[in-house]
């Protein structure tokens, strides 16, 4: 089913003159959307109306992350799920009343969506995502692709394939049985160590698809205040009378209704963010001790002093080494792929024993906007370079770490700071 513009019969007044793509020219859209122009610009929110997303899994997570991105101006939704609409199902549907019931979940947020935002081009696809459903759910080169999808296998399939065909995909893990809002990070999945079904997901990635990292993960720290319920707890009847597709699944998680509601508004976030090329690093989930962080000044000072002869050029403090260990370089070098590697490296925690803060450009001091973390090896390699040459042969690794450093302008200094680094990097540049 597919659900372009409006409704017949709908007053004139509720009808826009124009597409999506065209906001900006219709006063009815531009007042529905202008919350979104005024947060984004007036570009960004273009992109976001010319954006084509795909979500698959329409349960509390996915039909609250589709109905945000619909609400927030996203012009083109495919809406992918087998099932339908059950009493149990209205605590954490994002739009379903009691009329849906019985009705497949993505035909229900179809109807809904026309009185939404009857300009959008709302795709409903009424099929169970599979290795034979995978070329028409994955068609017409999706922007996005949020996985909402609550069966393990199911998932790794899908996340592979995004992966393979280049199309960036977020990938939800549980909600159920979470009740903390606080909790919710977007991670890496190798980082995925504390959310039971994304830890299994990310096993199954990297042993049959060899898929290890690079996809992001929204998840929950808190550990999980229930178990799965068992058949013999399940409402009168046979179990397997609920069974919509053979052997996928019985068993249920209880369920609290606002938590998936917030992973499916933390995820439409991200995702619209990602759309209007703003997009945000969330917290990470890493601990690092205290000796780490005095090791890295200590060893920042003592590098100092063997290139410079002094450590005067060294101007930040503590809280300056906390913010770029953990905030900005995460625990990582920048000249890594930010996985985390089975083994000696986890989620929480991660070895910072062969990482060292250096100078970005050498003829700057080691101010908080001008230290990149690198390996020992790394950094000599840095150092003996310069900057320059950085720049002219590896001019996408250059812009890596100058995004994150005008990151930290903006962190510390706001626009005028960010300002200030471009001009400066223009200079450098002549």
């Amino acid at each position: 089913m597919s659900s372009k513009s409006g409704g017949t019969g709908a007053p004139a007044l509720h009808q826009a003159q124009h597409g999506l793509a065209d906001f900006d020219q219709d006063d009815i859209l531009m007042e529905q959307l202008t919350r979104n122009v005024q947060f984004f610009g007036l570009e960004a929110q273009k992109k976001i109306a010319r954006s084509f997303v795909v979500v698959v899994g329409l349960g509390g997570v996915g039909s609250h992350a589709a109905h945000m991105l619909l609400r927030s101006g996203v012009g083109r939704l495919r809406l992918v799920d087998f099932d339908q609409v059950t009493l149990s199902s209205l605590n954490r549907h994002a739009v379903a009343v009691r009329e849906d019931v019985g009705i497949a979940k993505s035909t229900c947020l179809g109807r809904h969506f026309k009185q939404i935002l009857p300009e959008a081009e709302v795709e409903c696809l009424n099929v169970m995502f599979t290795e034979e459903t995978t070329d028409e759910v994955l068609a017409g080169n999706p922007d996005f692709v949020l996985d909402a999808i609550d069966n393990i296998d199911t998932k790794v399939h899908l996340l592979a394939e995004c992966k393979r065909r280049g199309i960036p995909v977020l990938c939800s893990a549980g909600a159920g049985a979470k009740a903390d809002p606080t909790r919710l990070r977007i991670v890496d999945i190798s980082e995925s160590v504390v959310d039971p079904l994304a830890r299994a997901v990310r096993h199954k990635l990297g042993r049959r698809r060899g898929v290890r990292g690079g996809i992001p993960v929204l998840l929950s720290t808190e550990r999980p205040r229930c178990e799965l319920v068992a058949t013999e707890q399940m409402q009168a009847g046979n179990p397997l009378d609920f069974q919509i597709v053979p052997n996928f699944r019985v068993r249920t998680i209880p369920v609290l209704g606002p938590t998936p509601a917030l992973f499916g508004m933390a995820a439409a976030g991200f995702i619209l963010c990602q759309l209007a090329g703003a997009p945000f690093d969330g917290e990470p989930l890493l601990t690092l001790t205290a000796l780490q962080y005095d090791r890295a000044m200590e060893r920042l000072v003592a590098r100092e002093e063997e290139a410079y002869g002094t450590a005067d050029g060294v101007r930040i403090d503590r809280d300056d080494i906390i913010y770029l260990l953990r905030e900005l370089w995460r625990g990582f070098s920048a000249r890594s792929d930010r996985v985390v590697v089975p083994g000696g490296q986890h989620g929480l925690t991660r070895s910072t024993a062969d990482l060292t803060l250096v100078r970005w450009d050498e003829a700057q001091p080691a101010t908080v906007d001008n230290l990149v973390l690198l390996t020992l090896s790394e950094a000599d390699a840095h150092r003996e370079k310069g900057v320059a040459r950085v720049r002219a042969e590896e001019p996408e690794f250059a812009a890596f770490v100058e995004a994150h450093l005008a990151r930290v302008r903006f962190d510390y200094c706001g626009e005028r700071g960010q300002q200030q680094q471009q001009q400066q990097q223009l200079k450098s540049q002549r």
